[in-house]
């Protein structure tokens, strides 16, 4: 007997819906986002040291700027699948992406780092959801067989996000202000909730529980940690009262958390995935990868712009070259995998790359030439981009399906966490070796010593004067700074030697035979379930 056709899933394949002119339409709006999201999270680093003077901060502090933003957009990742089942994915949509665009302008017209940092938690909130989202419009509007060329333009869109991010970010702030830099997003923003009000069709809703105490307590829990780790280096870590109170909450809400996630049935996140070992390490990896990725760039900013002296304009180029260096991978590494490579063998050399590149960094000095910078910084985008691909596919190969929304959300999560923990410590880290190194030079400073006698010979420094004692002093500081940087750097490779051991204890599944049923994709099960 023949089979009647496969009833339709309105939530699923709703691609039958759309002309191909609106489905175009609807695609710029939806890349628009994608665009916009992953250019926020770069843009911004660039302009930290002119954000610095002009809302009078700290080196330390002006980089809540990044994690605010970061531990925010952890946070509200989670409940995006089921707020896309309760509202409609087209009403969650079109708020985030308004909501996204007037955080960015109150950002602009941050007057101090107290407001900056409450709008930019507000930007996290709302920009949580655009990638999720958008990529589940992209494989709702279009048929299984025009997937392909829908991921691939997806994540070449993700992708623009480290290329374009501190190139045009340094020129916003080098031809107009630093404001710029969140201005931009206006007229883009307006532009994808408009068009996605108008061209997207919305999606059936019903009514699903929510854990709200699982929510919470994972919430105060990264929360608290977060704060404790931004405020330590300023208030003397646990010799302040503070930082003690930030502690107990961070443990509290994790213990209620992993509490509510062992006995509950409906648990916010399911403990249960974990036990599958490649998502495990996978989620392990992704922790060091967005450590890396964000807590390098957070340290190159400065580096080039105040120690180095680049302009902002310069510095933004140079750092964009690593997403260069990661997008070329990341179209040959996709072949590779196709051919048979194996991916953790991709993975360790990528890996590898990276670490190598870290330690190149760690022998820098404020005379490091340019093209040395560049070089690395595209050698470290090649390794990066060498380990996401194959990341994603072993970590989801063998995670049971039920589980795919839950580890898209967390693999989110990790990433942000890593990222936000390891920008707190290492700019941390900087502030106090460089004021120990400043310390241990000062000592070695003496009228005695043969560089002070060639020096004050040939009359460019001085220790009778106030102003050979100042240009003495920022020689001292340029240097304790740039072995600090260094420092940094390598404690960066070492902690990433951690990656290597876990990336071989991965298990590569046996292929299994093609069922008439398409898998689901994480990603689109992370926004639509």
């Amino acid at each position: 007997m023949r089979a009647g056709p496969r009833a339709r899933d309105p939530m699923t394949d709703s691609f039958g819906d759309y002309t191909p002119l609106r489905r175009t339409a609807l695609t710029v709006c939806v890349m628009l986002a994608v665009v916009m999201q992953a250019l926020d999270t770069t843009i911004a680093n660039v302009a930290l040291p002119y954000m610095q003077g002009s809302l009078s901060t700290t080196q330390d502090q002006i980089n809540w700027v990044l994690t605010s933003y970061i531990v925010a957009s952890a946070i509200m990742t989670g409940p995006i699948g089921w707020a896309a089942t309760r509202f409609g994915r087209k009403r969650l949509f079109v708020a985030c992406a308004a909501g996204f665009t007037l955080a960015s302008m109150l950002c602009g017209l941050a007057q101090s780092i107290e407001q900056m940092v409450g709008f930019r938690l507000l930007q996290g909130v709302f920009g949580a959801g655009l990638v999720p989202l958008a990529q589940a419009v992209m494989l709702d509007i279009y048929p299984a067989e025009k997937r392909g060329s829908a991921m691939a333009t997806f994540g070449m869109g993700v992708m623009l996000g480290p290329i374009m991010g501190p190139t045009l970010g340094g020129w916003l702030t080098d031809s107009y202000s630093w404001r710029w830099v969140f201005y931009v997003n206006l007229p883009f923003g307006v532009l994808t909730a408009v068009g996605i009000a108008l061209l997207m069709r919305e999606t059936p809703t019903r009514r699903a529980p929510f854990n709200w105490l699982g929510f919470l307590s994972l919430s105060l829990g990264i929360g608290a940690l977060q704060m404790m780790l931004d405020r330590g280096q300023d208030l003397g870590w646990f010799d302040a009262g503070e930082i003690v109170i930030e502690a107990i909450l961070s443990v509290v809400g994790f213990y209620y958390f992993f509490a509510d996630a062992a006995t509950t049935d409906r648990p916010f996140i399911p403990l249960q995935m974990f036990r599958d070992r490649n998502f495990a390490l996978a989620n392990a990896m992704m922790f060091l990868n967005g450590m890396i990725l964000l807590a390098t760039m957070a340290l190159l900013t400065p580096f080039l712009q105040t120690l180095q002296g680049y302009p902002v304009l310069t510095s933004g180029e140079m750092l964009g070259t690593r997403g260069i260096g990661t997008l070329c991978s990341m179209m040959v590494v996709g072949r590779l995998l196709n051919r048979g490579v194996d991916g953790r063998a991709l993975m360790f050399v990528g890996w590898s790359i990276a670490i190598y590149s870290l330690w190149r960094m760690s022998g820098w000095t404020a005379d490091t030439p340019g093209p040395m910078v560049i070089v690395n910084s595209v050698t470290q985008g090649v390794g990066l981009g060498l380990v996401f691909v194959p990341l994603q596919t072993l970590g989801y190969a063998t995670l049971p399906a039920e589980y795919r929304t839950y580890g898209a959300a967390m693999w989110t999560l990790i990433r942000n966490v890593g990222s936000s923990a390891g920008i707190s410590l290492m700019i941390a880290s900087l502030v106090n070796n460089t004021a120990v190194f400043h310390s241990q030079l000062a000592e070695r400073v003496t009228p005695f010593s043969d560089a002070m006698k060639l020096a004050e010979g040939a009359g460019t420094l001085s220790l009778t004067n106030g102003r050979g004692l100042a240009v003495l002093d920022g020689l001292v500081t340029q240097q304790a700074a740039a072995i600090a940087y260094a420092n940094n750097f390598l404690i960066m490779a070492y902690v990433s030697l951690i990656g290597l051991p876990l990336i071989l204890m991965f298990h590569v599944p046996k292929a299994a035979p093609a069922g008439p049923r398409a898998r689901t994709t994480p990603a689109h099960a992370a926004a639509g379930d």
